[in-house]
Parts: C-alpha cells; sequence; structure tokens
C-alpha cells in the first residue's frame, strides 16, 4: 500500500526546546518551512490549532497558493464555528489548493483549553458534537439541494452551499483520539484515523480497535491509519543518543522557565493531563524508557504527554526500519517533526523518507507477485481514497 508522509507547518519558528525568534506568525518562515517539505520529499503539511494561536485557515490559503504539490491537513475544532461557516471555508481552501485539503477535526481533550474559546461542553459532549459537525460538513460538500438539519447541537434551515470543494466528491476527514469515545466516533466518520507514537504492541491494539468500531458503525471499509513521532537522527547510534539526551535537557530547560502552560493547550505543568491520549503517553513512560527498535519515552515525560512527543532514536536506517515496524501493523501515513523545525525536516526528508519509499516499494511488490488480485483490489480501494 502507499505510504505518506506528514510534517508540521509552523507559523513560528518556536519548538519545545527553542523560544521562537519572532511573531506568532512569521510568513517568511512558515513559507521556508513548507518549501522545505515540498523539496525533500514530504506529502503533506499539517496546520495546528491551539486558542491563542495564528489561525490555521488563513495560514493555510497562504501556504497553498505559494507551493505546488505539497498538501495540506488543516486542524479545525468544531466550537469556533457554525459547521455551514466552516465547509464553506473548507471547500474554498480545496479549490485555492487545487484539491490539495485533508481536514482533521479536534473534539479537545483539556476543558480549560476549550474554555478558552468559550466551549463548556463535557468531553462526552464535546465527542457526540464532532460527530454531528463532520456529518453535517460532509453533507454540505456534496448537496446541490438545499436542505434543514435538526440535530443535538446544530439547527438550520434551507442551507445550500454555492461553494463545493475541488476534490470529488469531498475532502478527506482526519481524526483522532485514544479514548473509547473517541475510537467510535472516528471509526465512524473519519478516512484517516490519527495515533500518538507508541509501542508496537499498543498500537496495534489501537488499530484494532479503530477497526472494530468502524465494524459497529456499519462501515465496509477501515480509516488509513497514521502515528505520529519526533525523529532524534544522526550519522552514528552514539550520536544520535548524545544528541537525543540534549535534546531531552533543552526540554527540562525550557519548560522550567517558560509560564506553566502548555505551548498549544491549557495545561499547567503540575496538573495531569485531561485527555486519555496523554494519560497513554505518560503511563508507557513511567513503565519503561525504551521499546522495540527505537521508540524513547522520556521526550513524552518530560512534556507531561503534550501530544505528539515520542521519540524515534538512532542513525536514519535505525529510524527508518523502525518506521517500517509500524507500516507492517498497517500503518501508512506516518507523522513526524523535529525540535529544530526546519533542519529536521531537511535531513528527515533527505535521509530517512527515501530508506522508508524504497522498502515499502519493495513490500508492496514482493506482495503483488505472490497475490495479484488482491493487490490490485487494495491498489484500487487507495486510489478511491
Amino acid at each position: 500500500m502507499p505510504v505518506e508522509f506528514l510534517g508540521i507547518a509552523a507559523t513560528n519558528d518556536g519548538s519545545e526546546t527553542t523560544a521562537r525568534s519572532g511573531a506568532a506568525f512569521d510568513k517568511e518562515y512558515t513559507l521556508r518551512l513548507a518549501r522545505a517539505h515540498e523539496d525533500h520529499g514530504w506529502d503533506r503539511v499539517l496546520f495546528a490549532y491551539g486558542s491563542g494561536s495564528p489561525d490555521p485557515a488563513p495560514a493555510a490559503a497562504y501556504i497553498a497558493s505559494r507551493v505546488d504539490r505539497l498538501r495540506i491537513l488543516l486542524a479545525h475544532r468544531p466550537n469556533v464555528s457554525y459547521p455551514t461557516y466552516a465547509a464553506k471555508t473548507f471547500a474554498t481552501l480545496d479549490q485555492i489548493s487545487d484539491g490539495r485539503l485533508t481536514v482533521h477535526f479536534i473534539t479537545g481533550g483539556n476543558d480549560h483549553e476549550q474554555g478558552r474559546e468559550g466551549d463548556t461542553l463535557t468531553k462526552d459532549e464535546r465527542y457526540a458534537r464532532t460527530g454531528e459537525y463532520i456529518r453535517i460538513v460532509k453533507k454540505i460538500w456534496t448537496t446541490r439541494e438545499p436542505f434543514d438539519h435538526e440535530g443535538e447541537h446544530y439547527r438550520f434551515h434551507d442551507f445550500v452551499s454555492d461553494v463545493f470543494p475541488a476534490q470529488q466528491p469531498r475532502p478527506a476527514v482526519s481524526f483522532g483520539g485514544s479514548s473509547p469515545a473517541a475510537y467510535a466516533v472516528g471509526g465512524a466518520e473519519a478516512d484517516i484515523y490519527c495515533l500518538w507514537g507508541e509501542p508496537l504492541e499498543k498500537t496495534a491494539q489501537q488499530i484494532d480497535a479503530v477497526k472494530a468500531a468502524a465494524e459497529a458503525a456499519g462501515r465496509t471499509d477501515v480509516p488509513r491509519i497514521q502515528v505520529a513521532f519526533r525523529p532524534i537522527i544522526a550519522p552514528t547510534e552514539e550520536l544520535a543518543w548524545e544528541k537525543a539526551h540534549r535534546t531531552l535537557g533543552a526540554i527540562h530547560r525550557r519548560r522550567g522557565a517558560a509560564p506553566a502552560r502548555h505551548p498549544r493547550g491549557g495545561v499547567t505543568q503540575a496538573a495531569a493531563p485531561q485527555n486519555t491520549g496523554s494519560q497513554r503517553l505518560i503511563a508507557i513512560a513511567e513503565a519503561g524508557e525504551r521499546y522495540d527498535r527505537a521508540l524513547w519515552t522520556p521526550t513524552a515525560a518530560a512534556t507531561g504527554g503534550a501530544g505528539n512527543s515520542n521519540a524515534l532514536v538512532g542513525t536514519p536506517e535505525t529510524v527508518a526500519q523502525a518506521l517500517l515496524d509500524y507500516y507492517d501493523l498497517g500503518v501508512d501515513v506516518l507523522s513526524a517533526r523535529g525540535y529544530d523545525l526546519l533542519d529536521d525536516a531537511v535531513d528527515f526528508g533527505r535521509y530517512v523518507i527515501p530508506l522508508v519509499r524504497e522498502e515499502v516499494a519493495k513490500r508492496d511488490a514482493a506482495r503483488a507477485a505472490a497475490h495479484p488480485a488482491a493487490d490490485a483490489r487494495r491498489t484500487v480501494a487507495a486510489v478511491r481514497a
């Protein structure tokens, strides 16, 4: 099956290890980072969302109009706009990008962060709202006649959009989470289901949970699986581990000097995370520092399980083989970002992505030779997705 690489479309050069050097929206840096991804073999970049961060939709439109091939994953929280408005925004951006948009719907795992923008629903209520929101957006993208909607969270009448996505029938929908409520919504609605990097055994369990949720929702297909990591690479294993420990020290120093706030959320350093995904990362880190071929957990522990935070450490060859282990589980979207966003995107693109693509091509060729009919069916399904 094809493999896709997802990077980050940060709007400034700040990270867990380094304070940003300029404004929150640094237009020149944002473009440099996007072009670095496009020029070094990445397929797509994520425009993330934070309550006080630059709005990702116009930032994505800015980049889409200035790069040729790079695709966009736009993060969106349902609490910030009505679905009728959002569906038009997404369709317009898909037109600007010539059909390069995927939308990642974020339910929100922290009550304080959600409350910053007036969202007072409970976690379960937020998941129910997200499911309704996604269904409405999909219908707006694909319906040419006015329709009414009377739901638990949204009500409107006689609506039809005059702008439709360039992609037909619609852009893909991305979704993530590690709780039963997340599996239920994402299993029913997502084209791509996103997970944070965990040990192989636990990732396999999560993939099974997503598949079971899709089956329970009556789907005959299953979402593609995405897994996210923080690669730390160097020419030798010794140098990679030295770099990893330097990185960890920088995270500790930065968190010690910074205000007690998650950079993209509302969790203080002393507070236990509310979302299941972060709780899982912390539990994994408490159980051990190293897993499988290259997974390293202290970076997740140092950030309180803040988002994509488990590292893959080693030479490009080691990290590529570690990624292939996840590919062999059924993961076909590999998300990665380093701590020096620009330079690490270039290095990963130069030294890791080609190795993974080469090995994936070998695996696909061997499978096609052994099972030509089944492989043809998978190819058709991948094209349709």
